[in-house]
């Protein structure tokens, strides 16, 4: 056989029977593949945080440090001698790595994260290592290392990180069969957690978004698979026809959001009538509602459909001995404290040898001049007999050393310079051995203290890196925003009765009010049926209706009245009934459902109205009165499928209305929620009053502000700033206790709320940036406990406030507390009446409270720097 004929394989030979299976060779390869980019592309490392994308550029940008910025392009370059991927995809890291602004410095157009802007070309923007990522990140000392893919240089395994990095960055990756999802943490918390850590508490870290907002950390899980983080733009009011967003949430753009607010307008689901991107050093964009939109509602509807409000799931995936693992955000942040102190630990003893080797080796050369055994080797001949010499002349001194002494100790002292031993001062040599020693005992007293030690150098870096990285994202406490209720009306309902067809695009029937897409319409028939179903162009829900109207899920204050023929019996029954909660498109008898039973008689009252009805029988009748009244405040409210009481057995020839009635249900019990600034009926947070009809709330702020608001569910409240919330009351007088930033002095004043405008604030404190309300009641006789510094005395004096000042107009500017420095002031409570026992006509109703600041509690003046000599504290 010819030799380029030798490796064809005969016809008889059995390889020609032998084949490989697909599938175990798509096995074998896709776990390869899944490997290499859980490993290699996607999922950070826990020891240093970064991934090897990452870590490569750092390293690269390590070798090119001389403290200057290097173009980004340039960076670039160098990173591909590590990194065997395209450029592209370095550049994107390395903005990604700058926006963060941590551990590179940028210089030129980097992009912005809240607009979505993108960086310059990589030409034109340059960048170097922070003096953070110096200090805490590199130490060729402790670090560990493998070669490059193409095996001409090293490149680190991970990089020795002493912080939680990968917690303060946040990451975010998808590979083969699962994801990470870590966000990014506050610096200082992180660094405060550490410490707790090494405390030996437990610490719970929460993120902090760059971008600001509010969030809703209690379904947070620790940052684990399964847990959600609600995130909110903060929203402010510009005035009554503005909204401004000043914050937006993590992971949008201004442009993102602006392009979902637009589409939510276009679907109807919120009215507004344009949208202004002012962004520049801070987010601003400026939201103009349409003629007659609330600002609450709408705030509330912008959570419910725009991007105003996201939620984030994290998922918390880290790679440890080259395998995914899923921890919390806690463990991460123990690991990497634990790692911090091992690796401080190895920087120690690294030093400590170090040092123990400059003694040794200071000591042999001191020895070696003082007792001039270089003059020894003079009448050498030989090298050996060189070494031989000077180990003989050492032997007094070894059993002193720490280790024995080599031939390269010996070789490093006969490369000592004739010219240093002749200039050899031994003071000085004596001075370093001591600072030697010195460091050397802190060192090791760093190690017997290594906690301690790390407790330090976290304190170290708060101190140097700390300042401006306070927390951004406010926490809070979210609640949840029913979509159907802040919807804007984007329809109209109307009805063809006879037909039974229900709809809003039955444009020639009759109207019956506005609505939104999202709606249920509930509808009774004339036969007693009752059902609830979704809005829709048309829909047919049963002929001769009675009543269509819209349905709210468990609204208890909807009663409707009823009146109807039983079929079997022929008695007319009286009921009224709530209808609650329903299964759609199911029809639910309002009668007995007997054969021949209607309804004669029906009203819907959306406050339990209960009217009065003339009820005039038939001709025929045996009954001797055929003409009488009826009262359904008589009946009491029962449910939907009761069977009602019976109004007369005689034939019923019709029902007339009467009379109008009055709500049976009472006033309403309004609630405040401070965690959230809502009002709620369902008894969470503080009782403000009961309610009937023009009832007001009125709000005092911290700035200084009054307003008089509804007591509608929808209004929200600033609770940051919120002092005192409760029912108004135009009869009670309101004494109250500011600070002047103008005269620097705490001033006094009473006045009757005179304005009757709603959702309009008033200020009635002067008008000057430093100037806070610091006390406001409305108690009938207020008292006051002063603290006041008087010398160098403090003396403590109780003040009737209609002693202070008189009731004056609101907009007066009130008189001096005390002509004395004051340290605090305390609100006391209002003396109840001795015969009795009853707070001297102040309460108005169960429940209601007319302080919102407790009785006994201090409020501590904090008195500027600049201010002490004015009000002649020191």
């Amino acid at each position: 056989m010819s030799e380029e004929n030798k490796n064809i394989p005969e016809e008889n030979d059995k390889s020609l029977n032998e084949s490989i299976p697909v599938t175990g060779m798509y096995k074998e390869w896709f776990l390869d593949y899944a490997s290499y980019v859980i490993l290699e592309r996607a999922v950070p490392a826990i020891e240093d945080g970064l991934k090897p994308v990452q870590r490569r550029i750092l390293h690269a940008m390590k070798e090119m440090d001389d403290g200057r910025f290097n173009k980004v392009a340039n960076i670039i370059g160098q990173s591909m001698q590590y990194h065997p991927h395209g450029d592209q995809s370095i550049g994107d890291a390395i903005v990604n790595l700058g926006q963060k602004e941590l551990l590179i410095e940028t210089q030129g157009n980097w992009g912005d994260i809240r607009t979505g802007d993108g960086a310059a070309a990589s030409r034109y923007i340059e960048a170097r290592l922070s003096k953070f990522a110096l200090e805490v990140v590199f130490n060729p000392q402790t670090t560990e290392w493998q070669l490059s893919y193409d095996g001409r240089k090293k490149e680190p395994v991970t990089l020795p990180v002493k912080f939680p990095l990968l917690l303060a960055q946040g990451v975010e990756g998808i590979a083969v069969g699962l994801s990470t999802k870590i966000l990014p943490h506050n610096f200082i918390e992180l660094i405060q957690g550490s410490i707790q850590i090494l405390q030996g508490e437990r610490t719970n870290i929460l993120p902090d978004f760059p971008t600001g907002g509010m969030a809703d950390f209690s379904e947070y899980n620790e940052g684990l698979r399964g847990g959600k983080i609600k995130v909110r733009a903060k929203i402010e009011e510009g005035d009554n026809k503005t909204l401004l967003i000043k914050d937006i949430p993590f992971g949008t753009t201004t442009n993102s959001l602006i392009d979902s607010i637009i589409k939510a307008n276009d679907k109807g689901k919120i009215k507004i009538k344009k949208v202004v991107d002012n962004t520049a050093a801070e987010v601003e964009i400026a939201i103009q509602l349409a003629p007659g939109q609330s600002p609450d509602m709408t705030i509330d509807a912008l959570y419910a459909f725009t991007d105003c409000e996201v939620s984030i799931s994290p998922n918390a995936c880290v790679i440890i001995e080259e395998k995914p693992v899923f921890l919390s955000v806690n463990d991460i942040l123990e690991y990497n404290t634990k790692q911090t102190k091992a690796l401080l630990k190895r920087e120690l003893e690294i030093r400590k040898a170090e040092l123990m080797e400059k003694l040794l080796f200071s000591s042999l050369e001191k020895i070696f001049i003082e007792n001039r055994i270089y003059r020894d080797i003079e009448e050498c001949e030989t090298w050996d007999a060189v070494i031989q010499t000077i180990d003989k002349g050492l032997d007094p001194f070894k059993p002193d050393f720490y280790r024995e002494i080599t031939t390269d100790d010996i070789i490093r002292l006969t490369e000592i310079r004739i010219k240093r031993i002749s200039k050899f001062d031994a003071f000085k040599a004596d001075e370093l051995m001591k600072k030697l020693q010195d460091e050397l005992k802190e060192v090791n007293h760093n190690l017997k203290n290594l906690t301690a030690f790390a407790i330090k150098y976290y304190e170290n870096l708060l101190a140097k890196y700390g300042k401006g990285r306070e927390r951004k994202t406010e926490i809070r406490t979210f609640d949840q925003i029913e979509a159907t209720v802040v919807a804007a009306n984007n329809a109209k309902l109307y009805v063809n009765r006879a037909d039974g067809f229900v709809g809003y695009g039955l444009k020639k029937d009759e109207f019956v009010c506005d609505c939104s897409d999202l709606d249920d319409v509930i509808v009774i028939r004339r036969d007693g049926v009752c059902m609830v179903t979704r809005i829709q162009e048309k829909g047919f829900v049963g002929k001769d209706i009675l009543y269509v109207g819209i349905f709210r899920k468990g609204d208890e204050r909807m009663v409707y009245n009823l009146i109807y023929l039983d079929g079997i019996s022929g008695r007319a029954m009286v009921k009224r009934f709530q209808v609650l909660a329903v299964t759609r498109d199911r029809e639910y008898p309002l009668t007995k459902g007997t054969k021949g039973s209607k309804v004669l008689y029906l009203t819907a009252n959306p406050n339990g109205e209960a009217e009065i009805v003339t009820v005039y029988l038939t001709q025929g009748a045996k009954a001797r009165v055929k003409v009488f009244d009826f009262e359904f405040s008589t009946i009491e409210i029962k449910g939907r499928g009761a069977g009602g009481n019976i109004l007369t057995r005689y034939p019923v020839r019709k029902i007339q209305f009467k009379m109008e009635g009055v709500s049976t249900l009472g006033g309403l019990d309004v609630y405040y929620d401070p965690s959230v600034g809502r009002l709620n009926t369902d008894q969470r947070g503080t009782l403000i009053g009961n309610f009937l009809g023009e009832d007001k709330i009125i709000v005092f702020y911290k700035n200084g502000e009054y307003e008089l608001t509804t007591f509608e569910l929808t209004n929200r409240y600033e609770s940051q700033q919120v002092l005192l919330i409760q029912k108004f009351d135009v009869q009670k007088v309101v004494s109250a206790i500011y600070f002047d930033g103008i005269s620097k002095n705490y001033i006094v004043k009473r006045f009757l709320i005179e304005t009757s405008t709603l959702n309009k604030k008033f200020n009635f404190i002067s008008d000057h940036k430093q100037s806070t309300l610091t006390l406001i009641t409305t108690a009938k006789d207020p008292q006051v406990k002063v603290e006041l510094q008087k010398g160098k005395e403090k003396e403590f004096v109780e003040y009737d406030f209609d002693m202070l000042i008189d009731v004056k107009g609101w907009k007066a500017m009130g008189n001096k507390v005390s002509s004395h420095p004051i340290l605090s002031l305390e609100l006391i409570e209002p003396k109840k009446n001795e015969k009795e026992g009853e707070d001297d006509g102040n309460s108005e109703g169960e429940g209601e409270t007319d302080d919102s600041i407790p009785v006994g509690t201090t409020l501590d003046l904090k008195i500027q720097k600049e201010d002490e000599d004015q009000l002649g504290l020191f």
